[in-house]
């Protein structure tokens, strides 16, 4: 390449137009899932302390959202429930209850905006009195009997017209599960898509608030979510669940892991999403409310690193405010 001064790359910056016009990634709407939190609470919406600006929604709360998403053009919503505690008990469950919270909050949002994509969390930690994601025994998590559980949560939220099954449990084997338990009962256009590699993080706090499991949480989850030191195993995890028959895989959490991000999508081509996670949108606006940052600035900066970094799409809080902004 040229060098000074028969180079000068700062013309390439001078104005806006030139700057729109060489721009390598962008980001749009159609790039971003939001995530919605559930409650079977008799208030409409309860706020979340933790995350300012994200409440907790009734199911008619829920169905507003997907007309909200489909208006300003969001193509899915990822829902994550928040059951009454005195529901909750060792076996999760009410995970795979027909009549429960997860299965009205689909039908309800399918019916009032059947564009919109939904996608279900597949893990039992809302719904445990232990707050771990399977089957809790002598302490430790038992990976096949979890197994069983999911798949009988996931043909629920099938049944009740769920388009994405989304396992964030991290078990061993639990993808070809679900994908055989699927086609074996009519849902093979159901789509899977894998938290392929979910790190033991701790910018998960916000999120357990959210859902009600952070109090009841025993102990730790390092025996099935990932080492956060660990790059070459992200790769097998992915590649894992990738022949077990995931439609997409995703990276969790976000711009902690952007490298991780990176040597997915360059390894695999395959659709890749990132999750931008409780910690880090909480993270965002507390500096922001503190005045330390401009929030709006960094919320569109932090989501156009995902696609930078390679992502197909940004599981993330800050949806619907991002397209507000997208959109002017």
């Amino acid at each position: 390449m040229a060098s000074y001064p028969s180079t000068r790359l700062r013309r390439l910056r001078a104005n806006d137009w030139i700057r729109r016009l060489v721009r390598e990634n962008t980001l749009t709407p159609a790039d971003l899932i939001w995530t919605v939190i559930v409650s079977d609470r008799a208030d409409p919406t309860e706020p979340v302390p933790s995350m300012p600006g994200v409440e907790r929604l009734s199911v008619a709360e829920a169905a507003k959202s997907a007309v909200r998403a489909r208006d300003l053009g969001i193509p899915a919503i990822a829902i994550f429930p928040n059951i009454d505690p005195s529901l909750k008990d060792e076996e999760g469950s009410r995970a795979d209850d027909p009549a429960g919270l997860v299965a009205q909050c689909i039908k309800a949002m399918k019916d009032a905006a059947p564009e919109v994509g939904i996608i279900c969390d597949v893990a039992l930690d809302p719904f445990t009195n232990h707050g771990h994601d399977g089957v809790l025994e002598n302490g430790q998590i038992l990976n096949d009997p979890t197994i069983d559980r999911l798949v009988d949560q996931a043909l629920m939220q099938a049944e009740a017209g769920c388009d994405v099954i989304a396992p964030s449990d991290m078990m061993d084997g639990r993808v070809g599960a679900l994908r055989a338990a699927l086609d074996d009962e009519g849902f093979e256009n159901v789509l899977i898509l894998s938290y392929a590699a979910k790190y033991a993080s701790a910018f998960y706090g916000p999120y357990r608030d959210a859902i009600g499991s952070s109090a009841a949480l025993q102990g730790d989850k390092k025996t099935y979510q990932m080492d956060p030191a660990n790059t070459d195993e992200a790769l097998r995890e992915v590649a894992m669940d990738i022949e077990e028959g995931a439609d997409m895989v995703m990276v969790k959490p976000g711009l902690p892991y952007l490298d991780i991000v990176a040597r997915v999508k360059a390894e695999f081509e395959m659709p890749t999403y990132a999750f931008q996670v409780s910690g880090e949108y909480a993270m965002i606006k507390a500096a922001d409310a503190n005045g330390w940052i401009d929030g709006e600035r960094a919320m569109m900066e932090s989501l156009l690193a995902f696609k930078r970094a390679g992502a197909d799409g940004i599981l993330s809080y800050f949806a619907p405010f991002a397209v507000e902004k997208l959109n002017g």
